[in-house]
């Protein structure tokens, strides 16, 4: 009864569904795939959808988005969920100013684009002017911009543009004044910085772009060269010895020093220099291990300045000079403090140092000599998003939100020392409605563990509210407050949202991070339980009101909780997310996750993955939670063929009449550059399916 569905080449049979009902799901087709792992044989049936560019993988996603989308479409209130969401969605939102030469790019967006517009300002007293509107180059608006960078001298900016939610993009070059577009378009870049050297600029790339799936091999560092073809550009660096090692270049603001980072994994990475204006200069070791993160902030004279964890697991800044390179000679600018050192930034003849405590953020101003001179006033609860400064110019400009409110643009005055509002959104709800709170919890080993609660005024703990738990728990990145437009609905239908920052993450220092990695990586999936565990306990919600989401790493976090506790939850999000964790190594970037997850390569670690593996972990006959799985035909990060077997395994092992579900969107990617219109549709969906299995109105 269950399995009727046959997928034929590209043919499938529908079946009439309503949501009260148990689903028919397609007869996934199973192969005798049996790998061996260190002597333990493990099955591997669903293999077959890993390759999602064969005609059988696209007819199981095109029954498996029908049966999706018709279960969907029986749910009453759908549609006005997602009218409700466009409404909050149809605001203006800001990014911060940054600089060139000495005028200002910002990006805008009205709410309603897909795309944010870039505006330029030729000084803060000038109305700004749209620049340029990538929603103009594709129809469906999936065509991004995802970096954006004007040359020293505001001459240029030059654009790395990504089609359909790619990492793969391309660099595209405008005179600034003349809007004048340069005729040569760089192809095959991917995990690149754009760095600018006189008329021309310093990015990484490989050879050819792969296929989608393949591993990413062979990055180098070329030097391009404005008015040039591509065939022209000059390698700067390589490392044929490691292959699987990724390369950035970055060039100081005063374009004296080129510095080079190397990574192999997600954490720490090599440094190397070279002085541009030294013609004898060649690039010189300063780091010649993976140990310890290294992000340069810039230059003081002949000394390089980096934000690091180098015998600092909370975080400082250093000066290395580049005469005398040996470690005995580094100097502390800011001495690691009790606070995270979240980041660091050269601007007028000061350090701007982003603390967080306990999840939240501060933002203080150092003097070059590591002084301490002012805080700038932040309120409550929230985090600085970005930071845009310059060593030549006087202004700082930060953006600061909360859960329920959008991005605020600041700027403040080096000289005057003084803090205004430059961009602050009109918004098309009351924030004041909403409230966030702090609560703390014992992980299961004790560890105290902070929780951002998240609701309407006036909604009490009484045993029944609707609770989205929401996590990551992975490579050192801590969940701050962030403001998601999607969550408003859910907040204003009397939902909560809960938010714990788990080991895993970077809120307490590396040491919290690596608590979370490799053989220690259960501890992530406790600490996310113990939060579920608490929020029962303490009369907020109970199983049945339970939902837990994520995305990416987050996504691995639902899926292996869910296998571990599936009673506990009444709903799981799982989006875009790594669930075979034995083969996640073999395509696109997955080999530098290692350093987070360990591989399936070594005997030990296969050992802790295959424990908590979201794929191997399914048992038949268990009643799951119901399931809504994300992902997109265009991730070539976490590829898709993760969340295909998990939901074919999923289908196949539930007992129970909860719906097992996967919505595989078309033209997008993991996450970045998606337009307003897809995202309002993913969300809508998500939400409607959420609000459903919990019993909620709308």
């Amino acid at each position: 009864m269950k399995k009727v569905i046959l997928i034929l080449l590209l043919g499938f049979f529908m079946v009439d569904v309503s949501p009260a009902q148990i689903l028919v799901y397609p007869q996934t087709r199973k192969v005798d795939q049996i790998d061996d792992y260190h002597g333990v044989k493990v099955a591997d049936p669903y293999r077959w959808l890993e390759d999602d560019r064969q005609a059988a993988t696209k007819g199981w996603v095109m029954a498996e988005n029908a049966i999706t989308e018709n279960y969907l479409s029986r749910i009453p209130f759908r549609d006005s969920l997602k009218s409700r969401m466009k409404t909050l969605w149809s605001f203006i939102t800001y990014g911060v100013p940054f600089r060139c030469g000495s005028s200002y790019f910002y990006y805008r967006n009205d709410g309603v684009s897909n795309q944010p517009v870039l505006f330029y300002m030729k000084n803060l007293n000038y109305v700004p002017f749209s620049y340029f509107d990538p929603n103009k180059i594709s129809e469906e608006g999936t065509t991004a911009l995802t970096q954006t960078v004007p040359s020293n001298n505001g001459k240029y900016v030059a654009f790395q543009v990504s089609e359909a939610g790619s990492d793969w993009s391309v660099i595209r070059i405008r005179e600034v004044q003349s809007m004048k577009s340069i005729p040569e378009v760089l192809q095959g870049i991917k995990f690149s910085n754009i760095a600018w050297y006189k008329d021309g600029f310093y990015y990484s790339r490989y050879d050819q772009k792969s296929e989608m799936n393949a591993i990413n091999e062979n990055h180098k560092v070329y030097y391009h060269q404005l008015n040039t073809s591509q065939e022209q550009d000059r390698m700067i660096w390589e490392d044929k010895e490691h292959p699987k090692r990724n390369f950035s270049a970055s060039v100081t603001e005063d374009e004296r020093f080129l510095v080079l980072t190397g990574s192999e994994s997600t954490s720490g990475n090599s440094v190397y220099f070279q002085d541009l204006n030294d013609s004898n200069s060649k690039i010189t070791s300063i780091v010649p291990d993976f140990n310890n993160d290294f992000e340069l902030l810039g230059n003081e004279g002949d000394e390089l300045v980096f934000h690091t964890n180098y015998k600092a697991s909370r975080f400082k800044v250093i000066a290395i000079s580049t005469k005398k390179k040996d470690r005995t000679n580094w100097r502390d600018l800011i001495s690691e403090q009790k606070e995270i050192l979240k980041s660091a930034s050269l601007g007028w003849k000061s350090i701007v140092a982003h603390y967080m405590k306990d999840a939240s953020s501060k933002l203080y101003v150092f003097d070059m000599k590591g002084i301490k001179a002012y805080e700038l006033p932040l309120a409550g609860l929230g985090t600085v998003e970005t930071i845009s400064a310059s060593k030549s110019d006087t202004l700082l400009f930060f953006s600061y939100t909360t859960f329920t409110s959008p991005s605020t643009v600041f700027r403040y005055d080096f000289k005057s020392a003084r803090v205004a509002v430059q961009f602050k959104s009109q918004l098309p709800y009351a924030d004041e409605e909403f409230e966030t709170t702090q609560v703390f919890y014992n992980g299961k080993d004790g560890t105290k563990i902070p929780m951002f609660l998240v609701k309407k005024r006036g909604v009490k703990p009484n045993g029944q509210v609707p609770t989205l738990l929401f996590g990551y728990g992975g490579f050192n990145i801590s969940k701050t407050p962030e403001f998601k437009a999607e969550r408003l609905v859910f907040l204003e239908s009397g939902g909560m949202l809960a938010v714990p920052n788990i080991r895993g993450g970077g809120e307490y220092g590396s040491d919290w991070h690596e608590a979370g990695t490799k053989l220690k990586k259960q501890n992530v999936f406790d600490d996310f339980i113990a939060a579920a565990e608490y929020l029962i306990k303490e009369g907020y919600t109970n199983p049945e009101k339970l939902a837990i989401g994520g995305r990416s790493n987050g996504g691995l976090l639902v899926g292996a909780v869910m296998t571990q506790r599936p009673e506990l939850f009444k709903v799981a999000l799982p989006a875009v997310g790594v669930m075979d964790m034995l083969r996640f190594q073999k395509f696109t970037i997955g080999w530098a996750w290692a350093g987070d997850y360990g591989s399936s390569d070594n005997a030990d670690e296969f050992k802790a993955l295959y424990k908590y593996s979201p794929l191997h972990n399914l048992k038949d006959g268990v009643k799951y939670p119901a399931t809504f799985i994300t992902t997109a035909d265009h991730d070539d990060r976490v590829v898709p063929g993760h969340s295909f077997k998990f939901a074919a395994r999923l289908q196949e092992a539930n007992s129970g009449e909860n719906p097992m579900l996967i919505r595989v969107d078309g033209s997008a990617g993991h996450g970045t550059g998606k337009p307003t219109s897809k995202l309002i549709d993913e969300q809508s969906d998500i939400f409607a399916f959420l609000f459903y299995n919990l019993g909620m109105k709308l």
